[in-house]
């Protein structure tokens, strides 16, 4: 087993956002829309300001926030951002408010001070307090937080950007009223050229995105968890990347089962079939990709079917969970729980980590996925503050179990302080929310800066290790946190 453990950097003691009174209008504000800047005639919503209302600077001043790359960019792509035209040394609050496609709210803001010549670079300048401190040139936008509490931030149409609204506020009061400069930026999901194909063929059901240019490419299948329906985010942003990737529904979604009752292997093997037999698949084989349920039932269409080159997991189980697995005649229980082993941490949020059984134990093993039987890689990545489940013990076990039966060395990467949902960089965290499967807030688990890096970083192994194993070697990133 190769085992990597990224060294823990960092600790608690990030403050949340701070909440403010509403206001009452936009340019004096508006209670319905946080700076209404530049009418696009784009269907965006705008933020509502929790802010005290602002003091619009008068139109012929100097201070600018500049964004690079100019007034958009992809998700998972960094952005530059500075100030200009400020007071040596000054004093001044940095915000940023996106509402997502339910209405939601989230906010970050932090402090600053300009240097001698009057400029703030965030790749260069700490800030020194609010939802974040230190040298952080992306912390706005990973330390967002929802104004619900408990709420997720989730992409569900990657033909639209998030908008993100950006404001220079003078001072740092805690409820700042005098605004300097302000920018609306927009953040893509769906990259230039990238081709979004729906899939309806047979029984599959999904979303193909397919790179610019004419490929063929590598093929990944992406799973997600319990949740059901279907999700297209990581595809989208990783098609952008080189990888023809089909986004894959197993319930929950159109005419699939509305339940997750019993799932067939079938399903998924139709599935591998349709993208290996693709004009723009490269072949021989495909990659996986599963988070969480995702990630078990990954395993599961390595150990049993043909055409797999490389899986890799995001917080996976070793063991069938939540519904049984039926595959030509054979099936798999899923695995075991007591409810007992729950633990009730207040506010109706509970902790599920020490929920399941040991599949190792009878008679739990009825649950155990063969992996012994895949002729595949295996990618493992583990928060290591997970609280779903215990994502380490089943990576480690996976890798001994594969090792004992001469199989390949499977990689292992674990990111302290880092938690259930490893998300494509610069989600903000979700560290407790409602969990489909136990009708309940449950917490998630991570640190909200530590995680953040984990993200970026395992955004990073993931292309490196499909691009490696499925033919397109790019060479393989080493972790840099």
């Amino acid at each position: 087993m190769s085992l990597i453990r990224i060294p823990r950097l960092l600790g608690k003691g990030f403050s949340g956002v701070t909440k403010f009174p509403p206001p009452s209008s936009l340019y004096n504000w508006v209670s319905e829309g946080c700076s209404q800047l530049i009418n696009s005639g784009k269907s965006f919503t705008s933020c509502s300001s929790l802010w005290l209302p602002a003091k619009r600077a008068a139109s012929s001043m100097a201070v600018t926030l500049n964004l690079t790359p100019g007034p958009s960019s992809q998700w998972d792509e960094p952005v530059a951002i500075s100030v200009h035209g400020l007071a040596p040394t000054q004093q001044v609050t940095l915000r940023a408010c996106l509402r997502d496609e339910k209405g939601e709210l989230f906010e970050s803001s932090a402090h600053y001070q300009a240097d001698e010549g009057g400029q703030l670079d965030l790749e260069k300048a700490p800030a020194l307090g609010g939802s974040y401190s230190g040298v952080e040139p992306m912390g706005l936008f990973w330390a967002l937080q929802p104004q619900k509490p408990y709420w997720r931030l989730v992409k569900r149409n990657v033909e639209t950007p998030f908008r993100v609204d950006l404001e220079v506020y003078e001072g740092h009061d805690p409820q700042p009223t005098k605004l300097l400069a302000q920018v609306a930026h927009e953040r893509s999901f769906l990259g230039p050229g990238v081709r979004r194909i729906p899939v309806r063929e047979g029984s599959v059901r999904g979303t193909l995105f397919l790179p610019p240019g004419s490929g063929p490419f590598p093929g990944i299948i992406d799973l997600f968890g319990a949740g059901g329906g279907l999700f297209e985010y990581r595809a989208s942003l990783l098609a952008r990347h080189g990888f023809a990737m089909l986004a894959l529904a197993y319930y929950g979604f159109e005419d699939l089962p509305k339940d997750m009752t019993a799932f067939h292997l079938e399903y998924f093997e139709e599935a591998v079939q349709y993208l290996k037999k693709h004009s723009q698949v490269k072949g021989p084989g495909v990659g996986l990709l599963g988070f969480s349920k995702g990630g078990d039932l990954c395993l599961s269409m390595a150990s049993h079917l043909k055409d797999i080159t490389a899986t890799a997991t995001i917080n996976g189980s070793l063991a069938n969970v939540g519904a049984a697995l039926h595959y030509k005649g054979m099936t798999m229980p899923p695995l075991g729980n007591d409810v007992k082993r729950v633990k009730v941490i207040g506010n109706g949020i509970i902790d599920i980590i020490d929920a399941l059984n040991n599949p190792l134990e009878e008679p739990n093993r009825k649950s155990l996925i063969p992996v012994q039987k895949a002729d595949c890689c295996f990618l493992f990545l583990v928060g290591l503050d997970d609280h779903n489940w215990k994502s380490e013990f089943f990576a480690n076990e996976a890798a001994k179990i594969l090792q004992a039966h001469g199989k390949k060395k499977p990689e292992i990467i674990c990111y302290p302080a880092t938690g259930h949902y490893i998300e494509p960089p610069y989600f903000p965290l979700s560290h407790i929310s409602f969990h489909n499967l136990v009708g309940s807030l449950v917490t998630f688990g991570g640190e909200i800066k530590a995680h953040s890096l984990a993200q970026i970083d395992a955004w990073k192994q993931l292309q490196a290790f499909f691009h490696k194993h499925l033919g397109n070697d790019q060479g393989k990133n080493s972790p840099k946190l």
